[in-house]
């Protein structure tokens, strides 16, 4: 049978990274094989273009930055994330195609059409089954970043910068109200965390993802 594909998004500071581990610890506790990534990167060759992408003394063209992010997602499908699905394994991912729309195509200014069909020749039909939105002020975030260091190259841009990924992350929301489950962000951890043991529980009772 094969396995799910569920994926985590949010601006910088929004806590996404923090409760992978709590949705990875509510799929193995019913008996799930869970394989957990990231984009970018995911494979050797995407860890490298990471290394890119993040590096804070670049100054990249933003549809090389665009490029170089769909690149590695090509090799991160082709490598991590359709062989674990074939294998019957969850996949739990920190980041995918969303982000992309949401920060190159409203961060960047890099026409959607363009990312659109980028998408459409990269992922050959693979669309997450799942995904959970932590949304969250941009002056909270960045109150919780705090003097994070060294930040990389999207955590340093400005808060008008992130304003616009998440004016475009609560778009695709509005617009994937099936696939995408905003969760407040901006509440404490232990209420982050049982918001989302809350909507697993549910989404598992009604059948939407198994």
């Amino acid at each position: 049978m094969r396995g799910r594909f569920i994926t985590l998004e949010g601006i910088d500071g929004a806590g996404k990274s923090t409760h992978l581990k709590t949705v990875q610890g509510w799929l193995e506790a019913h008996g799930l094989e869970v394989v957990m990534t990231r984009e970018p990167g995911g494979t050797p060759i995407g860890e490298a273009i990471r290394k890119l992408l993040l590096d804070r003394t670049s100054d990249m063209n933003p549809e090389t930055e665009t490029l170089l992010m769909f690149a590695a997602r090509r090799e991160h499908i082709a490598r991590t994330i359709e062989p674990a699905l074939e294998r019957g394994d969850w996949v739990l991912c920190d980041r995918f195609t969303d982000a992309t729309r949401a920060y190159q195509g409203g961060g960047r200014g890099v026409p959607m059409e363009r990312i659109e069909r980028l998408a459409d020749w990269v992922q050959q039909g693979l669309e997450p089954d799942l995904t959970f939105l932590f949304d969250i002020s941009v002056p909270t975030a960045r109150e919780r970043m705090g003097n994070r260091s060294p930040a990389d190259r999207f955590e340093r841009e400005e808060g008008a910068f992130h304003e616009k990924v998440r004016r475009v992350y609560r778009e695709l929301a509005a617009r994937y109200p099936n696939r995408i489950t905003v969760i407040d962000a901006g509440q404490r951890s232990e209420e982050v965390k049982k918001s989302l043991e809350n909507e697993l529980s549910r989404l598992w009772k009604e059948k939407i993802f198994v």
